[in-house]
Protein backbone atom coordinates (compact mmCIF):
# COMPACT_ATOMS: atom_id res chain seq x y z
CA UNK A 1 0.00 0.00 0.00
CA UNK A 2 1.02 3.93 -0.77
CA UNK A 3 0.05 6.57 0.95
CA UNK A 4 -2.80 8.23 -0.58
CA UNK A 5 -4.32 11.79 -0.15
CA UNK A 6 -7.73 12.58 -0.42
CA UNK A 7 -9.02 16.10 -1.13
CA UNK A 8 -11.91 18.36 -0.58
CA UNK A 9 -12.50 22.16 -1.60
CA UNK A 10 -10.86 25.23 -2.37
CA UNK A 11 -7.34 25.56 -3.78
CA UNK A 12 -5.94 26.45 -0.61
CA UNK A 13 -6.63 22.60 0.58
CA UNK A 14 -4.86 21.50 -2.48
CA UNK A 15 -1.99 23.03 -1.44
CA UNK A 16 -1.74 22.19 1.96
CA UNK A 17 -2.61 18.26 1.02
CA UNK A 18 0.58 18.76 -0.75
CA UNK A 19 2.53 19.94 2.02
CA UNK A 20 1.11 16.95 4.55
CA UNK A 21 1.82 14.56 1.50
CA UNK A 22 5.34 15.54 1.77
CA UNK A 23 5.66 15.24 5.91
CA UNK A 24 3.75 12.16 6.34
CA UNK A 25 6.16 10.45 3.71
CA UNK A 26 9.45 12.27 5.22
CA UNK A 27 8.29 10.73 8.60
CA UNK A 28 7.59 7.19 7.13
CA UNK A 29 3.95 7.14 7.18
CA UNK A 30 3.84 5.33 3.78
CA UNK A 31 0.49 2.74 4.36
CA UNK A 32 -2.52 5.71 5.33
CA UNK A 33 -5.10 7.13 3.69
CA UNK A 34 -5.67 11.41 4.38
CA UNK A 35 -8.53 12.81 4.01
CA UNK A 36 -8.12 16.90 3.41
CA UNK A 37 -11.85 17.83 4.19
CA UNK A 38 -14.40 21.16 3.54
CA UNK A 39 -16.59 22.57 5.29
CA UNK A 40 -18.01 25.18 2.97
CA UNK A 41 -21.02 22.99 2.49
CA UNK A 42 -23.31 20.57 4.10
CA UNK A 43 -22.38 18.74 0.73
CA UNK A 44 -18.60 18.58 1.20
CA UNK A 45 -18.71 17.80 4.75
CA UNK A 46 -21.35 14.44 3.48
CA UNK A 47 -18.27 13.79 0.95
CA UNK A 48 -15.84 13.64 3.14
CA UNK A 49 -17.51 11.43 5.21
CA UNK A 50 -18.58 9.08 2.09
CA UNK A 51 -14.70 9.03 1.06
CA UNK A 52 -13.74 8.22 4.67
CA UNK A 53 -16.10 5.60 4.50
CA UNK A 54 -14.79 4.16 1.13
CA UNK A 55 -11.28 4.15 2.29
CA UNK A 56 -11.83 1.73 4.82
CA UNK A 57 -13.64 -0.61 3.27
CA UNK A 58 -11.64 -1.08 0.30
CA UNK A 59 -8.62 -1.33 2.73
CA UNK A 60 -9.41 -2.59 5.97
CA UNK A 61 -6.28 -2.60 7.57
CA UNK A 62 -5.36 0.82 6.58
CA UNK A 63 -5.23 3.51 8.72
CA UNK A 64 -7.57 6.54 7.79
CA UNK A 65 -6.51 10.21 8.58
CA UNK A 66 -9.21 12.81 8.85
CA UNK A 67 -7.78 16.81 9.12
CA UNK A 68 -9.50 19.93 7.27
CA UNK A 69 -12.06 21.93 7.85
CA UNK A 70 -14.94 20.08 8.61
CA UNK A 71 -12.57 17.94 10.63
CA UNK A 72 -12.01 20.74 12.65
CA UNK A 73 -15.23 22.21 13.14
CA UNK A 74 -17.00 19.32 13.84
CA UNK A 75 -14.01 16.82 15.48
CA UNK A 76 -15.93 14.83 17.73
CA UNK A 77 -18.17 13.81 14.92
CA UNK A 78 -15.55 12.41 12.88
CA UNK A 79 -13.75 10.78 15.72
CA UNK A 80 -17.12 9.07 16.57
CA UNK A 81 -16.58 7.43 12.69
CA UNK A 82 -15.13 4.04 13.18
CA UNK A 83 -13.76 3.91 9.99
CA UNK A 84 -11.60 6.86 10.87
CA UNK A 85 -7.95 5.95 12.91
CA UNK A 86 -7.09 9.67 13.87
CA UNK A 87 -8.14 13.29 13.57
CA UNK A 88 -5.91 16.07 13.01
CA UNK A 89 -6.90 19.89 13.31
CA UNK A 90 -6.07 22.37 10.28
CA UNK A 91 -2.74 23.56 12.56
CA UNK A 92 -1.43 20.35 13.48
CA UNK A 93 -1.79 19.04 10.19
CA UNK A 94 1.08 21.51 8.94
CA UNK A 95 2.82 19.96 12.10
CA UNK A 96 5.68 17.79 10.90
CA UNK A 97 6.20 16.56 14.14
CA UNK A 98 2.18 15.62 13.96
CA UNK A 99 3.18 13.27 11.24
CA UNK A 100 6.23 11.40 13.05
CA UNK A 101 4.02 10.83 15.80
CA UNK A 102 1.58 9.09 14.05
CA UNK A 103 4.55 6.96 12.61
CA UNK A 104 5.60 6.31 15.63
CA UNK A 105 2.12 4.94 17.19
CA UNK A 106 1.61 1.59 17.95
CA UNK A 107 -1.75 1.89 18.23
CA UNK A 108 -2.72 3.47 14.81
CA UNK A 109 -5.18 1.94 12.86
CA UNK A 110 -6.18 -0.44 15.84
CA UNK A 111 -10.14 -0.91 15.38
CA UNK A 112 -11.29 -0.45 19.67
CA UNK A 113 -9.22 2.92 19.73
CA UNK A 114 -11.60 5.53 22.05
CA UNK A 115 -12.80 8.43 20.09
CA UNK A 116 -11.07 10.69 22.64
CA UNK A 117 -8.35 9.28 21.84
CA UNK A 118 -8.11 9.53 18.01
CA UNK A 119 -8.50 13.66 18.60
CA UNK A 120 -5.32 15.67 17.75
CA UNK A 121 -7.08 18.92 17.10
CA UNK A 122 -6.56 22.33 18.94
CA UNK A 123 -8.02 25.88 19.34
CA UNK A 124 -7.30 27.08 15.76
CA UNK A 125 -9.22 30.47 16.94
CA UNK A 126 -5.99 30.67 19.48
CA UNK A 127 -3.30 30.40 16.58
CA UNK A 128 -1.87 33.72 15.79
CA UNK A 129 1.25 32.88 13.53
CA UNK A 130 0.75 31.20 10.36
CA UNK A 131 1.95 28.01 10.51
CA UNK A 132 2.61 28.08 6.11
CA UNK A 133 2.97 25.09 3.90
CA UNK A 134 5.95 24.44 2.14
CA UNK A 135 5.00 22.51 -1.05
CA UNK A 136 7.44 22.58 -3.38
CA UNK A 137 5.88 22.69 -7.24
CA UNK A 138 3.75 20.00 -7.76
CA UNK A 139 4.65 17.05 -9.91
CA UNK A 140 4.29 17.76 -13.05
CA UNK A 141 2.76 20.82 -13.03
CA UNK A 142 3.52 24.19 -14.15
CA UNK A 143 2.14 26.80 -11.96
CA UNK A 144 3.51 27.04 -8.02
CA UNK A 145 1.26 27.99 -5.38
CA UNK A 146 1.63 29.96 -2.17
CA UNK A 147 -0.45 30.33 1.04
CA UNK A 148 0.63 34.08 2.21
CA UNK A 149 -2.38 33.94 4.25
CA UNK A 150 -4.62 31.78 6.02
CA UNK A 151 -8.19 32.65 8.30
CA UNK A 152 -10.34 34.99 8.13
CA UNK A 153 -11.70 38.32 10.74
CA UNK A 154 -14.64 38.64 9.43
CA UNK A 155 -18.37 36.83 10.03
CA UNK A 156 -20.30 36.08 7.20
CA UNK A 157 -23.53 35.12 8.58
CA UNK A 158 -23.74 31.68 6.32
CA UNK A 159 -20.34 31.01 6.42
CA UNK A 160 -18.45 28.49 9.18
CA UNK A 161 -14.99 28.76 7.29
CA UNK A 162 -13.13 31.25 10.50
CA UNK A 163 -13.87 28.40 12.65
CA UNK A 164 -12.11 25.99 10.81
CA UNK A 165 -8.99 28.12 9.76
CA UNK A 166 -9.25 30.68 12.77
CA UNK A 167 -8.61 34.64 12.81
CA UNK A 168 -6.01 35.93 9.90
CA UNK A 169 -2.96 35.37 9.78
CA UNK A 170 -0.07 36.38 7.17
CA UNK A 171 3.54 34.96 6.36
CA UNK A 172 6.31 37.61 6.11
CA UNK A 173 6.83 39.52 2.80
CA UNK A 174 10.25 37.47 3.20
CA UNK A 175 9.52 34.46 3.45
CA UNK A 176 6.80 34.85 0.92
CA UNK A 177 9.48 35.76 -1.47
CA UNK A 178 11.50 32.81 -0.48
CA UNK A 179 8.97 30.61 -1.05
CA UNK A 180 8.56 32.03 -4.83
CA UNK A 181 11.94 31.94 -5.12
CA UNK A 182 12.02 27.84 -4.59
CA UNK A 183 9.54 27.69 -7.13
CA UNK A 184 10.97 29.74 -10.06
CA UNK A 185 14.69 27.84 -9.09
CA UNK A 186 12.39 24.64 -9.47
CA UNK A 187 11.01 25.28 -12.56
CA UNK A 188 7.32 27.07 -12.26
CA UNK A 189 6.66 29.27 -14.54
CA UNK A 190 3.59 31.04 -12.94
CA UNK A 191 2.91 31.53 -8.99
CA UNK A 192 -0.27 31.89 -7.34
CA UNK A 193 -0.48 33.35 -3.65
CA UNK A 194 -3.30 31.80 -2.18
CA UNK A 195 -5.41 32.77 1.19
CA UNK A 196 -9.15 32.03 2.94
CA UNK A 197 -8.92 36.18 3.04
CA UNK A 198 -6.07 37.61 0.35
CA UNK A 199 -6.46 40.92 0.36
CA UNK A 200 -6.39 41.03 4.41
CA UNK A 201 -2.82 40.18 4.20
CA UNK A 202 -0.44 41.71 6.13
CA UNK A 203 -2.68 43.98 8.81
CA UNK A 204 -1.45 41.07 11.63
CA UNK A 205 2.00 41.95 10.49
CA UNK A 206 4.57 44.51 12.51
CA UNK A 207 4.54 47.44 9.66
CA UNK A 208 0.98 45.96 8.30
CA UNK A 209 2.37 45.62 4.34
CA UNK A 210 -0.76 45.44 1.78
CA UNK A 211 -1.22 42.91 -0.74
CA UNK A 212 -0.37 45.14 -3.77
CA UNK A 213 3.04 45.53 -1.36
CA UNK A 214 3.44 41.98 -1.59
CA UNK A 215 3.26 41.66 -4.99
CA UNK A 216 5.14 44.52 -5.72
CA UNK A 217 7.86 43.49 -3.23
CA UNK A 218 7.96 39.51 -5.32
CA UNK A 219 7.80 41.02 -9.05
CA UNK A 220 10.82 43.47 -8.11
CA UNK A 221 13.07 40.43 -6.25
CA UNK A 222 12.04 37.91 -8.68
CA UNK A 223 12.38 39.84 -12.58
CA UNK A 224 13.05 36.17 -13.96
CA UNK A 225 9.37 35.46 -12.73
CA UNK A 226 7.33 35.56 -16.17
CA UNK A 227 3.57 35.27 -14.38
CA UNK A 228 2.28 36.01 -11.04
CA UNK A 229 -1.57 35.40 -10.70
CA UNK A 230 -4.05 36.20 -7.53
CA UNK A 231 -6.23 33.67 -6.15
CA UNK A 232 -9.75 34.92 -4.38
CA UNK A 233 -10.06 38.28 -3.63
CA UNK A 234 -12.71 40.77 -1.99
CA UNK A 235 -13.36 43.23 -4.26
CA UNK A 236 -14.11 45.86 -1.47
CA UNK A 237 -10.44 45.25 0.19
CA UNK A 238 -8.02 45.97 -2.91
CA UNK A 239 -5.61 48.64 -2.09
CA UNK A 240 -3.94 51.29 -4.60
CA UNK A 241 -0.60 49.57 -4.86
CA UNK A 242 -2.43 46.58 -6.09
CA UNK A 243 -4.36 49.13 -8.05
CA UNK A 244 -1.38 50.24 -10.20
CA UNK A 245 0.40 46.85 -10.37
CA UNK A 246 -2.53 45.58 -12.16
CA UNK A 247 -2.34 48.77 -14.25
CA UNK A 248 1.08 49.09 -14.83
CA UNK A 249 2.56 45.35 -14.48
CA UNK A 250 2.15 42.82 -17.59
CA UNK A 251 3.46 40.17 -15.56
CA UNK A 252 0.47 40.35 -12.85
CA UNK A 253 -2.13 38.52 -14.49
CA UNK A 254 -5.39 40.32 -15.83
CA UNK A 255 -7.40 38.13 -13.82
CA UNK A 256 -9.72 38.13 -10.72
CA UNK A 257 -11.52 36.04 -9.03
CA UNK A 258 -14.22 37.74 -6.89
CA UNK A 259 -15.84 37.17 -3.68
CA UNK A 260 -19.15 38.77 -4.39
CA UNK A 261 -22.03 36.12 -3.06
CA UNK A 262 -24.95 38.18 -4.28
CA UNK A 263 -25.91 41.08 -6.43
CA UNK A 264 -28.59 42.21 -3.91
CA UNK A 265 -28.29 44.90 -0.74
CA UNK A 266 -30.45 43.73 1.23
CA UNK A 267 -29.42 39.91 0.78
CA UNK A 268 -25.26 41.54 1.18
CA UNK A 269 -27.07 43.36 4.24
CA UNK A 270 -28.15 39.95 5.38
CA UNK A 271 -25.36 38.30 4.17
CA UNK A 272 -22.98 40.71 6.72
CA UNK A 273 -20.87 41.22 3.54
CA UNK A 274 -18.58 44.47 3.65
CA UNK A 275 -19.67 45.84 -0.52
CA UNK A 276 -23.18 46.75 -2.19
CA UNK A 277 -24.09 46.08 -5.75
CA UNK A 278 -22.83 49.68 -6.94
CA UNK A 279 -19.13 49.02 -4.89
CA UNK A 280 -19.22 45.70 -6.90
CA UNK A 281 -20.07 47.06 -10.37
CA UNK A 282 -18.15 50.38 -9.90
CA UNK A 283 -14.93 48.27 -8.69
CA UNK A 284 -15.14 46.26 -11.93
CA UNK A 285 -15.26 49.27 -13.96
CA UNK A 286 -12.40 51.41 -12.24
CA UNK A 287 -10.28 48.14 -13.11
CA UNK A 288 -11.08 47.65 -16.91
CA UNK A 289 -10.43 51.35 -17.06
CA UNK A 290 -7.01 50.75 -15.60
CA UNK A 291 -6.86 47.41 -17.41
CA UNK A 292 -8.76 46.88 -20.20
CA UNK A 293 -7.78 43.10 -20.79
CA UNK A 294 -9.01 42.11 -16.98
CA UNK A 295 -11.29 39.19 -16.79
CA UNK A 296 -13.35 38.46 -13.97
CA UNK A 297 -14.49 35.40 -11.95
CA UNK A 298 -16.87 35.08 -9.03
CA UNK A 299 -18.49 33.20 -6.38
CA UNK A 300 -22.47 33.73 -6.16
CA UNK A 301 -25.11 32.29 -3.79
CA UNK A 302 -28.53 31.05 -4.83
CA UNK A 303 -31.28 30.82 -2.71
CA UNK A 304 -30.01 32.51 0.60
CA UNK A 305 -32.50 32.85 3.39
CA UNK A 306 -35.46 34.99 2.79
CA UNK A 307 -34.54 36.15 -1.07
CA UNK A 308 -37.53 36.70 -2.99
CA UNK A 309 -37.16 36.96 -6.91
CA UNK A 310 -36.40 39.99 -6.99
CA UNK A 311 -33.50 39.53 -5.32
CA UNK A 312 -32.39 37.20 -7.18
CA UNK A 313 -33.26 38.53 -10.15
CA UNK A 314 -30.52 41.26 -9.10
CA UNK A 315 -27.74 38.52 -8.58
CA UNK A 316 -28.64 36.95 -11.88
CA UNK A 317 -27.72 40.39 -13.78
CA UNK A 318 -24.55 40.97 -12.23
CA UNK A 319 -22.86 38.51 -14.02
CA UNK A 320 -23.63 40.79 -17.01
CA UNK A 321 -23.52 44.30 -14.87
CA UNK A 322 -19.37 42.95 -13.68
CA UNK A 323 -18.84 41.42 -16.85
CA UNK A 324 -17.94 38.29 -14.96
CA UNK A 325 -16.82 35.63 -17.36
CA UNK A 326 -16.20 32.48 -15.33
CA UNK A 327 -18.68 32.04 -12.42
CA UNK A 328 -18.92 29.57 -9.30
CA UNK A 329 -22.02 28.85 -8.59
CA UNK A 330 -23.21 27.76 -4.52
CA UNK A 331 -26.61 26.86 -3.68
CA UNK A 332 -27.28 28.03 -0.35
CA UNK A 333 -26.39 25.52 2.13
CA UNK A 334 -27.43 25.50 5.79
CA UNK A 335 -24.38 25.58 8.19
CA UNK A 336 -25.15 24.36 11.94
CA UNK A 337 -24.25 27.24 14.07
CA UNK A 338 -24.31 30.36 11.56
CA UNK A 339 -26.74 33.16 11.66
CA UNK A 340 -27.97 32.13 8.37
CA UNK A 341 -29.10 28.92 9.80
CA UNK A 342 -31.71 30.75 11.67
CA UNK A 343 -32.91 32.98 9.22
CA UNK A 344 -36.28 31.75 7.20
CA UNK A 345 -35.10 29.05 4.62
CA UNK A 346 -36.42 28.83 1.29
CA UNK A 347 -37.69 25.53 -0.07
CA UNK A 348 -35.13 22.88 -1.16
CA UNK A 349 -36.68 23.12 -4.86
CA UNK A 350 -36.57 26.80 -4.95
CA UNK A 351 -32.51 26.74 -3.94
CA UNK A 352 -31.63 24.07 -6.82
CA UNK A 353 -33.78 25.82 -9.56
CA UNK A 354 -32.22 29.35 -8.65
CA UNK A 355 -28.92 27.99 -9.10
CA UNK A 356 -29.53 26.55 -12.15
CA UNK A 357 -30.95 29.32 -13.56
CA UNK A 358 -27.47 30.79 -12.62
CA UNK A 359 -25.53 28.17 -13.27
CA UNK A 360 -26.68 29.32 -17.37
CA UNK A 361 -26.25 32.34 -17.09
CA UNK A 362 -22.73 31.69 -15.97
CA UNK A 363 -22.44 29.17 -19.05
CA UNK A 364 -23.59 31.68 -21.07
CA UNK A 365 -21.41 34.18 -20.09
CA UNK A 366 -18.32 31.74 -20.39
CA UNK A 367 -19.15 31.50 -24.17
CA UNK A 368 -19.55 34.60 -24.64
CA UNK A 369 -15.51 35.00 -23.03
CA UNK A 370 -14.54 31.89 -24.90
CA UNK A 371 -15.85 33.52 -28.55
CA UNK A 372 -14.64 36.64 -28.11
CA UNK A 373 -10.99 34.95 -28.10
CA UNK A 374 -11.85 33.61 -30.75
CA UNK A 375 -9.13 34.48 -33.70
CA UNK A 376 -7.23 36.17 -31.12
CA UNK A 377 -3.63 35.47 -30.31
CA UNK A 378 -2.75 34.52 -27.12
CA UNK A 379 0.55 34.17 -24.60
CA UNK A 380 -0.49 30.72 -23.00
CA UNK A 381 1.18 28.81 -20.41
CA UNK A 382 1.16 25.07 -20.87
CA UNK A 383 0.18 22.45 -18.74
CA UNK A 384 -0.30 18.57 -18.43
CA UNK A 385 -2.68 16.78 -21.12
CA UNK A 386 -2.05 19.49 -24.35
CA UNK A 387 -3.80 22.35 -22.41
CA UNK A 388 -2.72 25.41 -20.89
CA UNK A 389 -3.59 28.89 -19.49
CA UNK A 390 -3.59 31.78 -21.02
CA UNK A 391 -2.69 35.13 -18.83
CA UNK A 392 -7.15 36.17 -18.42
CA UNK A 393 -7.27 32.07 -17.10
CA UNK A 394 -8.98 31.27 -20.95
CA UNK A 395 -8.15 27.55 -20.86
CA UNK A 396 -6.57 26.74 -24.29
CA UNK A 397 -6.90 22.56 -25.54
CA UNK A 398 -4.24 21.97 -28.35
CA UNK A 399 -4.74 19.78 -30.92
CA UNK A 400 -1.28 18.68 -30.93
CA UNK A 401 1.53 17.46 -28.28
CA UNK A 402 2.96 20.42 -26.21
CA UNK A 403 5.44 19.68 -23.41
CA UNK A 404 4.14 21.18 -20.65
CA UNK A 405 6.30 24.57 -19.29
CA UNK A 406 6.48 26.11 -22.06
CA UNK A 407 4.89 29.61 -22.44
CA UNK A 408 3.54 29.46 -25.99
CA UNK A 409 1.71 32.21 -28.76
CA UNK A 410 -1.04 30.44 -30.11
CA UNK A 411 -4.69 31.65 -31.76
CA UNK A 412 -7.63 29.42 -30.93
CA UNK A 413 -10.05 29.08 -34.25
CA UNK A 414 -13.03 27.56 -32.16
CA UNK A 415 -14.41 27.07 -28.86
CA UNK A 416 -15.92 24.17 -27.39
CA UNK A 417 -17.92 25.83 -23.90
CA UNK A 418 -15.34 25.62 -21.96
CA UNK A 419 -12.19 25.79 -23.51
CA UNK A 420 -10.40 27.30 -27.06
CA UNK A 421 -8.83 25.08 -28.98
CA UNK A 422 -5.87 25.76 -30.93
CA UNK A 423 -4.14 23.75 -33.24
Amino acid sequence: MALEVVTFGCRLNIVESEALRLQAEAAGLKDAAIVNSCAVTAEATRQARQAIRRLKREQPARPVIVTGCAAQIEPERFAGMPEADRVLGNDEKLDPESWAALARSNSLGQPDTAAADKLDVGDIMARTVLRAPVTGRFSGHTRGFVQVQNGCDHRCTFCVIPFGRGNSRSLAIGDVVAQCRRLVEAGAREIVLTGVDLTSYGRDLPETPSLGTLARAILRDLPELPRLRLSSIDAVEVDDTLRELLATEARLMPHLHLSLQAGDDLVLKRMKRRHSRTDAIRFCAEIRALRPDIVYGADLIAGFPTEDEAMFARSLELVAECGLSFVHVFPYSARPGTPAARMPQLPGVVVAERAARLRAAAAAAQERHLAERVGRQLSILTERGNTGRAEDFTLVRFGRDVAAGQILTATGHAADGRALLAA
